[in-house]
C-alpha cells in the first residue's frame, strides 16, 4: 500500500489572514464579556468597577506587541540559539519559585504565583507554551532514535514530568492533568511506539488518583458531578449555578451588559466561569458565534500545520492550536456541567494577564508557521507526488509509529 507525499515548490505565502481575523475577533469578544461580568465584581472589591478591564486591556497591549513580533521572526533562528532548552530551563526555575514562602502567593490553598513588583505571574500558564516548543525542537532533533527508549524518549518523557510535578506541587491538579495530555498527543505525533503509551499510561493513573484522593476539594468535586444533589450549596453550588446562568440566556440572550446573574449568581464569573455569562447576554445564538469562531481557528490552525515545511513547525503548530482549542473546550465542558469542576480559563476571554499572554504568543507563533513554504493542493498546477510507503500516515513523511 502507498499514500502519496506532496512535494513542495518552495513558494512562500502570506500569513492566513482568516486565522488571524479569527483571533483578533476572539480578543474583541473577550474584552467585550469580560468588561461587562466584571463591572460588578470590580466596583465591589476594587472599588472601581473599570479595574479588572483596565489591568487586562495592559496585559492585552503587551500580548499583542509580542503577537505580532513573534508572528514575522524566524523560527530557525530560535532553535539555532538553543532558545527552546533555555526557555525549559528557565520556565522550571520559575515553577519552583510560587513554592517558596517569600515570593510565592498562595490563593485559596492554591500556590500557584509568585509576585512581581504589584503584580502576579502563574508560571504554568508558561509551561503551555515551553513544553510544545520544547517537544517540538526535541522530538525533530532525535527523529532518527524516535524508537530508542534511551536516547529518543526518556529525556522529553522526563522533562514532561518535570513540569507535571512541579505544578502538581502548586496544587494545580488541573493544569498539570491538561499538560499531560497535550504532552501526550505530542509524543504520540511524533511517532512514539505504542507500547511506550500504555506504560506511561500505568505510571500516570497511579499518580492522578493519588492527587485526586488526597485532596478533599478534588474528591468533593467529583463526588458532587456523580450526584449533583449530594451538595447543592456547596462543591456543587458553582456549576449548578453556571448551568443556570446559561439556560436563563435562551435563543436571543438578555445582550450586552444585561445579564443579571453576575452580580452574585456565579462565583469567579470574571475567571473560569466567564462563558456562563456570556451565554447569558448572547443566547444560543451567541453561543453558536462562539463556537463558529473557535472553529475557523482550530481549522485554520491545524490547516497551518499540516502544510507547514518540516517536522518542527507541524509538531509545534499541532501542540499549540490543541493547547488553545483544547483548553476552551474543557472551560466549556466545566461550567456547562459535562465534566467534574477544575480550575482552567478560557482562552481570550479570562481574567489574568498571564493565560491572555501566553495566549497571544501561541497564537503569534502559530500565524508564523502559517506563512511557512505552502505544500500545494491536488488540484494546483505545479503538483508532484512521489510514492510513501504504508507508515507515512497524514501527519508527515519523517514519521511512523511502531507497532
Amino acid at each position: 500500500m502507498y499514500q502519496f507525499n506532496v512535494e513542495k515548490t518552495g513558494r512562500r505565502v502570506h500569513a492566513d489572514h482568516i486565522l488571524i481575523a479569527s483571533i483578533f475577533l476572539l480578543m474583541g469578544l473577550g474584552m467585550v464579556t469580560l468588561y461587562s461580568c466584571s463591572y460588578v465584581y470590580a466596583e465591589r472589591f476594587f472599588e472601581n468597577g473599570l479595574y479588572l478591564i483596565s489591568r487586562q486591556s495592559v496585559f492585552l497591549g503587551v500580548g499583542v506587541a509580542l503577537f505580532l513580533v513573534i508572528s514575522r521572526i524566524n523560527l530557525d533562528w530560535v532553535r539555532n540559539y538553543r532558545l527552546p532548552v533555555i526557555a525549559v530551563l528557565g520556565t522550571i526555575l520559575l515553577c519552583i519559585l510560587p513554592l517558596l514562602p517569600v515570593v510565592g502567593v498562595t490563593k485559596n490553598g492554591a500556590s500557584r504565583w509568585f509576585r512581581i513588583g504589584s503584580e502576579t505571574f502563574q508560571p504554568s500558564e508558561l509551561v503551555k507554551l515551553v513544553l510544545p516548543l520544547y517537544l517540538a525542537h526535541i522530538f525533530d532533533k532525535k527523529q532518527e532514535h524516535i524508537h530508542s527508549l534511551t536516547k529518543g524518549i526518556l529525556p522529553p518523557f522526563f522533562i514532561t514530568a518535570l513540569f507535571i510535578i512541579l505544578i502538581s506541587l502548586q496544587n494545580n491538579f488541573s493544569t498539570a492533568a491538561f499538560i499531560a495530555l497535550n504532552g501526550v498527543l505530542l509524543f504520540y505525533l511524533a511517532g512514539v511506539k505504542r507500547r511506550y503509551f500504555l506504560s506511561g499510561l500505568f505510571m500516570f493513573l497511579p499518580f492522578a488518583l493519588l492527587l485526586i484522593l488526597t485532596k478533599e476539594h478534588r474528591f468533593r468535586r467529583i463526588i458532587s458531578y456523580l450526584n449533583p444533589n449530594w451538595e447543592p450549596h456547596g462543591a456543587g453550588y458553582q456549576v449548578r449555578a453556571s448551568i443556570t446562568t446559561i439556560a436563563s440566556g435562551g435563543f436571543w440572550g438578555k445582550g450586552i451588559g444585561h445579564g443579571l446573574r453576575k452580580f452574585a449568581g456565579v462565583p469567579e464569573v470574571q475567571s473560569d466561569f466567564i462563558f456562563s455569562s456570556f451565554a447569558e447576554e448572547m443566547g444560543f445564538l451567541g453561543v453558536l458565534f462562539f463556537i463558529l469562531l473557535f472553529g475557523v481557528f482550530a481549522a485554520r490552525g491545524y490547516r497551518a500545520a499540516m502544510r507547514a515545511e518540516g517536522t518542527y513547525r507541524r509538531l509545534l503548530a499541532f501542540g499549540l492550536v490543541t493547547m488553545i482549542v483544547a483548553q476552551a473546550l474543557l472551560n466549556i465542558a466545566v461550567v456547562s456541567g459535562s465534566i467534574p469542576a477544575t480550575g482552567v480559563p478560557l482562552p481570550f476571554f479570562s481574567a489574568g494577564g498571564s493565560s491572555l499572554v501566553t495566549t497571544l504568543i501561541g497564537s503569534g507563533i502559530i500565524v508564523n508557521i502559517s506563512r511557512s513554504r505552502e505544500i500545494p493542493t491536488a488540484f494546483g498546477p505545479s503538483t508532484k507526488y512521489t510514492a510513501q510507503p504504508e507508515g507515512w500516515y497524514a501527519f508527515g513523511p519523517e514519521m511512523s509509529h511502531g507497532r
